[in-house]
């Protein structure tokens, strides 16, 4: 799975009277430039080989329809597959913020938090941990051969201090992760506890 970065950005210019806005200094319009030129990380600077997202998913301003705000805030994600799209992004992320804040003749604070690493399998574990569910579960119910996706696990600092292994357990058709309709099928802990409990007794017979 990905690694995950975390931003907030705060923007701060003049607001003012919306019908006068070339008295303002109209942070909107420039958070508006921003996110639309984010998206040109993706497109425009990383391999299309590579893998890479760029989300800003909150972006808040104002409090009526007549006033130009102030300031406003914008907070997202990044993710990414490897360490050198990973520097890529953020290096050019701040320099869209800065020079767009510069032209616009606005104020920009970047909180860009680096998080949780990219989350790697390594082989001779996940060998190990693809033999035993198979041999718990049926060779029919185990699938090994699963593309990345751009989710993101704090087991990948686990992996980091310890080689492991990263397995997903099927929930059956539902709705996803974070959608609040999400429901947990309980009816697969019986599987996932005879999982577990085979690792370790193939593990300690070893």
């Amino acid at each position: 799975m990905a690694s995950a970065d975390f931003f907030v950005l705060k923007l701060e210019g003049k607001g003012g009277h919306a019908a006068f806005p070339h008295n303002c200094v109209d942070v909107i319009v420039a958070g508006a430039q921003i996110v639309a030129a984010l998206q040109t990380i993706v497109s425009r600077n990383v391999d299309p080989l590579e893998s890479c997202v760029v989300s800003v998913a909150r972006f808040t301003a104002g409090n009526a329809d007549n006033i130009l705000p102030q300031r406003a805030e914008l907070e997202g994600t990044v993710r990414t597959l490897s360490p050198a799209v990973r520097d890529l992004v953020e290096r050019r992320f701040r320099e869209i913020v800065a020079g767009i804040a510069a032209a616009a003749g606005i104020s920009a604070t970047l909180d860009y938090r680096r998080n949780y690493p990219v989350t790697i399998n390594p082989a001779k574990q996940t060998d190990f941990a693809a033999a035993v569910a198979r041999d718990a579960l049926g060779a029919d119910n185990v699938e090994t051969d699963q593309p990345p996706v751009m989710g993101a696990e704090d087991f990948s600092f686990m992996l980091e201090a310890r080689p492991g292994a990263f397995v997903w357990l099927g929930n059956g058709d539902s709705a996803g992760l974070h959608h609040p309709e999400y429901d947990f099928n309980d009816a697969a802990l019986p599987y996932g506890i005879a999982y577990f409990a085979r690792i370790v007794e193939t593990a300690l017979a070893a």
